[in-house]
Formats: structure tokens, C-alpha cells, sequence
């Protein structure tokens, strides 16, 4: 069975940083391309960043280019991302997921329960 594990989210004022991970079970990441999205209330989930399977290529939403950075660590399984300067609108549930490159679908039918990031002003 397949899980996926986000964490690192919390309470952060505007303007500072969090750095999530992204874990799994059941399916190895390494070989998949991977992003994050997010999703905030009322809003519909929206990718913001995304990295190929051996970290060559980088995908940024224009919302969190330059601010946020996606890393990824084959060896232990791992996908990260690096938000800094933190704004109130990057409030939202962050989610990650194995994605086809050209179109950004999840490849799993599978959602993690996410992590929360919450930026106050």
C-alpha cells in the first residue's frame, strides 16, 4: 500500500522560511519525476514546484519563483522544498506526489494528507 508523507509544515510570520519533506511507502521516488502542489480553502490544488527523477530539470509556479526551491535526495527517497520569504497567500495545504513531467498528473490515484503552512502577515 502506498503512502505518501509530507512534513515540516507550521506557523511562520511573513517573511520567514519552512522547509518541507516529502516521504513514501510502498513506492519508490527516486525514479519518478516529483512536485509539490498546494491547496488553500475554496481554492482548487495547484502545482508550485517539480523536479525531474535525477534533479536536471526544475518546474516553478511564477507565484514562488525565486522564493521557493526544489531539492530532492535519491538516496534516502526524499523530495524537499525550500520556501523562503513567506507570504500570506502561501497559506495552504502542501502536498507532494510522483508526477508525469508533461502534464503534471499525479501518477498515483493517491493524495498524502499534506502538511499545513500557515504565514501570518
Amino acid at each position: 500500500q502506498v503512502q505518501l508523507v509530507e512534513s515540516g509544515g507550521g506557523l511562520v510570520q511573513a517573511g520567514g522560511s519552512l522547509r518541507l519533506s516529502c516521504a513514501a511507502s510502498g513506492h519508490t521516488l527516486s525514479t519518478d519525476a516529483m512536485a509539490w502542489f498546494r491547496q488553500a480553502p475554496g481554492k482548487e490544488r495547484e502545482s508550485v514546484a517539480a523536479i525531474t527523477w535525477n534533479g536536471g530539470n526544475t518546474y516553478y509556479a511564477d507565484s514562488v519563483k525565486g522564493r521557493f526551491t526544489i531539492s530532492r535526495d535519491n538516496a534516502k527517497d526524499a523530495v524537499y522544498l525550500q520556501m523562503n520569504s513567506l507570504k500570506p497567500e502561501d497559506t495552504a495545504v502542501y502536498f507532494c506526489a510522483p508526477v508525469y513531467w508533461a502534464t503534471m498528473k499525479n501518477i498515483l490515484n493517491y493524495w498524502g494528507q499534506g502538511t499545513q503552512v500557515t504565514v501570518s502577515s
